[in-house]
């Protein structure tokens, strides 16, 4: 018999600076940061978002830069977008189409990928609307 998988409980991501990643992850995202176990002797935070959590790990040197992910679900994509940009991040629109979806990529303080995602507005991605 299979496993039966029902969610995605946690994702881990790895950070070298705890204080600059609370200030992304809390600060810029408007996560919900929770109480991590005392037995977790070692730098990190813990996120919400929505039934699932984000485990910063503190390590010594960020990790390569790649095109792993995860990815973040949104209301208005747009909105999202102008407020990652507004604070300095970067807004990579993805041009590949997912039917009723608009999408972007943008990087954590470590260069860790993070996509996020909403309905599409009926004009497409506002930047293809601004050219």
């Amino acid at each position: 018999m299979p496993i039966r998988v029902e969610a995605i409980d946690h994702v881990t991501v790895n950070i070298t600076d705890v204080t600059r990643a609370r200030h992304f992850y809390g600060g810029v995202l408007g996560l919900e940061e929770i109480p991590r176990p005392a037995s977790f002797d070692f730098p990190g935070a813990w996120y919400r978002t929505g039934a699932g959590v984000i485990h910063l790990v503190g390590r010594s040197a960020a990790d390569a830069e790649s095109s792993r992910h995860f990815a973040l679900r949104v209301g208005d994509i747009q909105e999202a977008a102008r407020h990652l940009a507004a604070a300095g991040c970067e807004v990579r629109w993805d041009k590949r189409k997912i039917p009723g979806i608009d999408r972007f990529f943008t990087r954590d303080p470590d260069g860790n990928r993070i996509e996020l995602q909403g309905p599409a507005e009926p004009c497409g991605p506002l930047e293809e609307v601004l050219l």
